[in-house]
């Protein structure tokens, strides 16, 4: 069976060029992922990227960036509850630490690689030119948004085991999770949290570059003042040297 897409008097055209442009076979996928969706649909939506909208008539199904959204979320609760449950002895920023070292780039877009997904995407013709199917942020960002049509279509204890067996020995021992001593969040958090001010926030100022290479700038925030700012290829780039950005100016400034 090719893409499944509930379609409506006008789709059917749509649905024909889509199949064109991507080798997507739900139920191989669905065999392959060891599921069996009640709404295809989210399964479609989940490797569609947005450069294909543009390209293809009356697609009934949008882009993979609101299940994105959504994903990244499911993810971070499910990673955050098992260090919590397995790793006893790690504090707070530990915790944290552990988090970011486990749910980055790298990762999830190595995972992406082993179950395949680029080969599924559906991109357009400029991401597929420029090779989408292999850049790290839109492995990733599809991972996260199959992680959410799971978790829509299943429930979250589903999208956990798929999270658990996808990660599969990254998650064997998380009791030797490696703590970067790099990690700038952390240490700025930990830093203003022994000061009684409550947590930095991060916010996007800007992306700047095509939609395979983005460049990400933000800001890190005490209450609503700007402490520093920073710029990478990834958010958590960016974020992190938004964080040692504001710890270096700290230094500077109090002696810290």
């Amino acid at each position: 069976m090719a893409i499944l897409v509930r379609l409506n008097d006008h789709s059917r055209r749509g649905l024909t060029e889509l199949s064109r442009k991507s080798s997507l076979d739900a139920d191989k996928l669905e065999s392959a992922l060891g599921l069996r969706f009640n709404d295809k649909n989210l399964l479609v939506q989940s490797l569609i990227h947005k450069s294909a909208l543009n390209e293809i008539d009356h697609l009934t199904v949008g882009s993979y960036e609101r299940l994105e959204f959504l994903g990244d979320a499911v993810l971070d609760l499910i990673i955050s509850n098992e260090l919590y449950q397995r790793c006893e002895h790690l504090s707070e920023g530990g915790l944290s630490k552990g988090r970011s070292n486990l749910v980055c780039g790298p990762t999830l877009s190595q995972i992406a690689k082993e179950l395949h997904l680029g080969k599924l995407l559906v991109l357009g013709r400029g991401e597929q030119s420029t090779g989408g199917r292999e850049t790290e942020s839109i492995l990733a960002a599809t991972y996260e948004a199959l992680i959410a049509a799971i978790y829509l279509d299943q429930g979250y204890e589903t999208a956990k085991q798929f999270v658990l067996r996808t990660f599969g020995t990254r998650l064997d021992d998380l009791s030797q999770v490696e703590i970067s001593s790099s990690n700038y969040k952390s240490a700025l958090q930990e830093h203003y949290q022994a000061q009684g001010f409550s947590s930095p926030t991060y916010n996007l100022v800007a992306v700047d570059g095509p939609d395979h290479d983005p460049y990400f700038t933000i800001e890190v925030l005490l209450g609503e003042s700007q402490i520093g700012i920073g710029n990478g290829r990834r958010k958590l780039e960016a974020e992190q040297n938004a964080a040692e950005n504001a710890l270096n100016k700290a230094q500077a400034e109090f002696g810290l």
